[in-house]
């Protein structure tokens, strides 16, 4: 009821009934009286935390916030449900705001790691951190940006060397230094330096917990997709909730992976912290584990020390089960939507599941940092610089053709595989001798390969994944995609040939006035109609002639861009860009080498090495 008609129904009601509204409107006013009294009352701990949350903090704050719900009770009223996060007190400082021009580089020591650091970015006393050196600035950036473009501005980034302490501050990034003052270098997986940045995390994590916020530490090389937060919410009570390398699902839905059928390694690139005691302990005692002895790795120490005790489960619900000392509640993360390089890349399992991938974490991968790269460019969720989209002497794309038996026919073995990948390679070495001689770069066509790639044997997929066959491979499961990307030398090599993913012309960050710039060119019968021999107007369709030489293309193309090239250099280089196959069961070595020229070898077959001798690649 309005007060509008509340006061239309009093002064049109009959005077026996007038005493009755008066008392009515007497004790509203009376009661609302009390109650702004109370909720404006400093004595009141009610007061503040209402006030706080009803007063919009940001244009995009309403009162149907989460922090706030105002619901009909059972009684018609309005029951007011009080926030369960700590209230935020301000707002945080906008990230990408850089300082302003003309301003100073403040001393290193103001950007030390205090309580008060983290705290200007905490918010529902939650902060989320990742940590890196200046070789991973762009991976950085691309999970910053994620982040603060699903709306999560509560985060920190750990600086392992001044470098790019400096340039996250001028990029308005929050930034704090760890201290390290390490190479700026990549250093490579696997490598002590690599050992030692792990060991920065388990310190890190072990510092920031006594500050009493929750911690969400992720690697530089996940890429974020959806909010985490209020996922990470729904377990109030676990200590730790850590991602997995589980590669079968165990769940079909979003709820936390069965702990009893995980049998992959509990993954320390994504793990969610609370403060309390046992989770406390636990970074305690990893700290020291790995203090200790330099030759433990830090993922293998945390997955020891969780499984010292693991069950019973903690209720019938959740998914949480006892771990570490049997008082630490541990949850797995579901390895569907919190995914791996294999169960995004390859099985694709959120898909076929019909969920929402929350993150991706660039694991499973053979080829370094660049194949990390390469498999988020793929994905179109990599945030490179506008010059990545243009290049001097233009691109270069063409249009696979595959025949449909090679893709489905026969079962899906070692010889079905390597026929179907051999014929791509073929298509694929001609293209690059072509971007070589005209001097462009390839953008390189969708792989399908029939048989899973991974670091030991296999029946080609593994059991109970979701991969489907055939499949649209990584790149690094067949290219060395490190190599094709190094500088190396032309003098022995010839000059480079530069690459982009498959996806590049679909990615919505391509500039239209590249991708616009078309010249389509088709292969035809030489001597037949409308077989040209030169361009004449290069913005319509070119038919050129099959089987034409270096000469030819050199001759035709030469309007657009002259480059001298030789076969021997070319051979030379291409042969250094496919990988192997890993791996045959039950023979030592087990892997098999791609030859990017196998139709030189008569009758050859996908065999792996018989003899020590034979264990190298074909170059």
């Amino acid at each position: 009821m309005s007060w509008r008609n509340l006061f239309k129904d009093v002064t049109n009601s009959k005077p026996l009934f007038l005493s009755v509204y008066a008392a009515v409107l007497i004790g509203i006013i009376f009661s609302a009286v009390y109650v702004f009294s109370a909720v404006y009352s400093p004595d009141s701990a009610l007061s503040w935390t209402l006030y706080q949350h009803v007063a919009p903090s940001s244009p995009n704050q309403t009162l149907d916030s989460p922090s706030l719900r105002l619901g009909r009770g059972g009684g018609g009223g309005v029951s007011v449900m009080a926030p369960t996060s700590q209230p935020q007190i301000g707002k945080l400082k906008p990230i990408w705001k850089a300082p302003p021009p003309g301003s100073k580089m403040p001393p290193l020591e103001t950007f030390r790691l205090t309580k008060e650091l983290v705290q200007e970015r905490v918010k529902d006393n939650v902060i989320v951190a990742t940590f890196g050196n200046y070789a991973f600035m762009d991976f950085i950036l691309t999970w910053v940006k994620h982040l603060t473009d699903l709306g999560v501005e509560n985060l920190l980034v750990g600086a392992l060397d001044t470098k790019l302490l400096e340039a996250l501050y001028w990029k308005g990034v929050p930034v704090f230094d760890m201290g390290s003052h390490m190479s700026t270098i990549d250093v490579g997986w696997g490598s002590p330096t690599f050992h030692k940045m792990g060991r920065e995390k388990v310190m890190l994590v072990d510092s920031m917990l006594p500050f009493g916020y929750e911690l969400l530490m992720c690697d530089t090389d996940t890429v974020w997709l959806k909010n985490p937060l209020p996922y990470l919410a729904r377990y109030p009570e676990a200590d730790v909730l850590t991602s997995t390398d589980q590669v079968t699902p165990t769940v079909t839905d979003d709820r936390l992976d069965d702990w009893q059928q995980v049998g992959g390694a509990y993954n320390i690139g994504i793990f969610h912290w609370r403060p309390t005691d046992s989770a406390k302990k636990l970074a305690t005692e990893w700290k020291e584990m790995l203090t200790a002895d330099d030759n433990i790795w830090d993922q293998n120490a945390f997955n020891d020390l969780l499984h010292r005790q693991l069950g019973p489960p903690v209720d019938d619900e959740s998914g949480l089960v006892y771990a570490y000392d049997g008082s630490l509640k541990l949850g797995l993360l579901p390895a569907s939507i919190f995914c791996s390089g294999h169960t995004y890349f390859v099985q694709a399992m959120y898909r076929q599941l019909r969920l929402e991938p929350y993150v991706v974490h660039t694991t499973f991968q053979y080829a370094g940092t660049e194949g990390k790269r390469h498999r988020l460019r793929e994905a179109m969720i990599f945030y490179d610089p506008p010059e990545y989209y243009d290049s001097p002497g233009g691109f270069l794309t063409f249009k696979p053709s595959i025949p449909k038996s090679l893709l489905l026919d026969g079962e899906h073995s070692l010889q079905t595989h390597f026929t179907l990948v051999n014929y791509q390679i073929k298509q694929i070495r001609t293209a690059l001798a072509i971007a070589s001689i005209l001097d462009r770069t390839l953008v390189m066509p969708p792989l399908w390969c029939r048989l899973d790639r991974l670091w030991f044997p296999h029946p080609g997929v593994l059991e109970g994944s979701m991969t489907r066959q055939p499949f649209i491979c990584p790149l690094d499961h067949v290219f060395e995609v490190h190599t094709m990307l190094k500088a190396l030398p032309v003098e022995e090599f010839g000059p480079g040939i530069g690459i982009r993913e498959y996806s590049f012309f679909d990615n919505p960050m391509m500039p239209a006035q590249v991708k616009d710039s078309w010249l389509d060119v088709q292969l035809c019968q030489e001597g037949s109609k409308n077989c040209q021999s030169n361009i004449t107007n290069t913005g319509a369709v070119l038919r050129f002639p099959r089987h034409s030489n270096e000469e030819k293309l050199k001759a035709v193309f030469s309007p657009l861009k002259d480059v001298k090239t030789t076969e021997e250099k070319f051979r030379k280089r291409v042969k250094r860009y496919v990988g192997i196959w890993c791996c045959v069961d039950k023979h030592e070595p087990g892997h098999i080498y791609y030859d990017m020229y196998w139709d030189e070898t008569p009758d050859w077959k996908p065999l792996p090495p018989q003899t020590p001798e034979d264990d190298h690649p074909h170059w």
